[in-house]
C-alpha cells in the first residue's frame, strides 16, 4: 500500500510542478521545441515497467515521463507518429524526459531507464536528462541525444542516413556505430 501511495503522491507533486512551471517559459530547446509548455498537452507519465512500456507505445503520447527510475526486463520500443505538444499541426516530435525540474526549468533530479535495448521508431525523438542503462538502436530519423542525456551502453543506427539525421550531444559510454 505505502508503494502506491507513493506513486500516486509523486504523479501528484509532478503534476502540480510541471502545471506550475507551464506556459509562461518561452526558452525554447535546440530543436526550437518551447521547454517550459510540456505541459499543456497530454503527458504519458510512467511509474513502473508496464507503464513505460504502454506510453513509449503508438498509444502514448508525444512526452514520456518515467516517475522514478524504472527497468524494464525486455527491448523497449518507443514508437508511433506524435507532434510536438500534441498538436497536429505542429512538427512530428517526440520527447524522452527522463527528470524533473524547479521553477526555472533547471534539472532538479534524473531517472534512469534501465533495458537490454530501447528501440526508436519514432520519428524525432529527443532524449534529455537522466540515463538509458542499456543499448538504444535508432530506427528512425532525427534522434537527438541531448547534453543532459547519457547512454551507458552502445548506440547503433539502423543506416547511415539515420545517423546523418541524428544530433548527439549528450554521452554515450559504449560504441557508436552504424548497422
Amino acid at each position: 500500500m505505502k508503494a502506491k501511495f507513493k506513486v500516486f503522491l509523486t504523479l501528484l507533486l509532478a503534476v502540480g510542478l510541471l502545471v506550475a512551471c507551464g506556459g509562461n517559459d518561452t526558452d525554447t530547446d535546440a530543436d526550437g521545441a518551447d521547454e517550459g509548455t510540456d505541459v499543456v498537452a497530454a503527458a504519458s507519465f510512467a511509474g513502473d515497467a508496464d507503464e513505460l512500456i504502454a506510453t513509449a507505445g503508438d498509444n502514448g503520447a508525444w512526452i514520456i515521463i518515467p516517475t522514478t527510475d524504472i527497468s524494464v526486463d525486455e527491448e523497449l520500443v518507443v514508437s508511433g507518429t506524435f507532434h510536438d505538444q500534441g498538436d497536429e499541426a505542429n512538427d512530428v516530435y517526440r520527447k524522452l524526459a527522463a527528470y524533473d525540474t524547479d521553477e526555472n526549468q533547471n534539472i532538479t533530479e534524473q531517472r534512469t531507464i534501465t533495458t537490454p535495448r530501447l528501440v526508436v521508431k519514432s520519428e524525432n525523438l529527443y532524449f534529455k536528462g537522466g540515463t538509458l542503462d542499456g543499448d538504444v538502436y535508432v530506427e528512425a530519423d532525427g534522434f537527438e541525444l541531448d547534453e543532459t542525456a547519457i547512454i551507458t551502453g552502445d548506440l547503433v543506427f539502423a543506416n547511415a542516413d539515420v545517423e546523418a539525421s541524428a544530433t548527439i550531444t549528450g554521452t554515450v559510454e559504449g560504441e557508436t556505430s552504424v548497422e
